[in-house]
């Protein structure tokens, strides 16, 4: 870890980004126009796509009584293009459409985190719940426009976390140097949130290593848990048990790509009976819905997936195991999706899918992406063959 801190000793973060927080390592500095420039971004991003956000494109969708047309920025094409891609490989249980199912729940702009009366009975597609194959239909240039008859409460979290971190890493943290100056204040800023966190070193003092521009970029961008790497050796990666977030099950080692983990550990809250609640199901709540009932997945705790990518400098996909066959083709089906460029928000998405389709399917829909692990709920362990962690047989 101390190797870590040396090859990437500037630590930029943005504590409030997505309710999660995020933090960047870098082993150049980033000025501070291009902090100003990021957290822009960011705010922009939260406007059009945050259902907590009253002034959201996705919130007017919400309350447009009789539907109508929302034009969204022409970056989010690619993550319209990853919904469609996932919504067909599950067959509807991932669907953007699961944000009313959530507020019915109680996770909604309010975090009221108490369960509607008589929620049952309206949760899910099988309840006549809006659809994105069926309620949202994709116009103009790329399909970047949306077009809805009635209010339909979109939520982009399967993917939106990865999303942005592609989308952060494309524009502003390319080899440039008019992007990473040669001065600013770094620190061993660490976020401890989600189930792959990135084991910085948090050691006092700056490393006296340095980089010259001619050198490449090498960074770590981790929000809540989904980590985009590009390095020129290993990072360690702790693999968080569901059960007990204070303690890890395993290590994943990642040198260059995505790697994301999704569990409903850290979202969860109880329902009350007095209100009806939510027959079938035992007093916690949580985020994972498979979208065509509505109702929170039970038989599995955590997932951990891995995408690789391939540039000039990086030839070899996400693990330290050299797992060749994991490179990146970007013909996964719907529309123009480009798995190359946004190997974080495919891996953030197939962290939810994992929850609500068999892994198998997945492999043969999204095939050679992707690496995974399963933890189930009675704690047995499924991994894909190049799955670039281990877990502790203690656990």
């Amino acid at each position: 870890m101390s190797e870590l801190n040396e090859r990437m000793p500037y630590v930029t973060a943005f504590p409030r980004a997505l309710g999660t927080g995020m933090i960047v390592r870098t082993s150049r500095p980033i000025c501070d126009d291009l902090h100003a420039a990021m957290s822009s971004f960011i705010d922009d991003y939260e406007r059009t796509l945050s259902r907590f956000r009253n002034d959201s494109t996705v919130a007017a969708m919400g309350q447009a009584a009789h539907g109508g047309t929302f034009d969204f920025p022409a970056w989010t094409i690619a993550l319209f293009d990853l919904y469609d891609a996932l919504c067909d490989a599950t067959d509807g249980a991932i669907d953007p459409c699961v944000g009313e199912d959530l507020i019915r729940l109680g996770y909604g702009a309010d975090y009221s985190f108490t369960v509607e009366p008589g929620a049952d009975g309206r949760l899910g597609a099988i309840h006549g719940r809006p659809t994105w194959r069926s309620d949202v239909e994709r116009r103009g240039a790329g399909g970047a426009t949306l077009a809805t008859h009635r209010p339909v409460h979109l939520d982009f979290g399967a993917c939106g976390k990865g999303y942005l971190v592609d989308l952060l890493a494309q524009r502003f943290l390319a080899d440039s140097s008019d992007n990473i100056k040669s001065s600013a204040n770094h620190s061993d800023t660490t976020i401890d949130e989600g189930l792959a966190t990135a084991q910085h070193d948090n050691s006092n003092g700056a490393s006296s290593t340095t980089t010259t521009g001619s050198e490449p970029l090498e960074f770590v961008i981790d929000v809540g848990g989904d980590l985009l790497v590009r390095s020129s050796q290993p990072i360690t990666i702790a693999l968080e048990d569901p059960a007990n977030t204070s303690r890890a099950i395993g290590t994943a080692s990642v040198s260059s790509g995505a790697f994301c983990a999704s569990a409903p550990s850290r979202r969860r809250w109880e329902q009350h009976s007095e209100n009806g609640g939510i027959p079938g199901t035992n007093t916690i709540v949580h985020h994972l819905l498979n979208a065509i009932d509505g109702l929170p997945v039970r038989n599995v705790a955590a997932t951990w997936t891995s995408v690789g990518i391939v540039d000039d400098d990086h030839r070899t996909a996400a693990s330290a195991s050299d797992c060749t066959d994991n490179v990146i083709d970007p013909s996964i089906g719907s529309r123009d999706f480009d798995a190359r460029t946004h190997p974080t928000a495919l891996a953030d998405g197939l962290a939810t899918a994992l929850f609500v389709a068999d892994p198998n399917h997945l492999a043969a829909r999204f095939p050679g992406l992707f690496d995974c692990a399963i933890l189930n709920a009675d704690r047995t362990l499924a991994a894909s063959r190049n799955f670039p962690g281990t877990f502790f047989t203690h656990q």
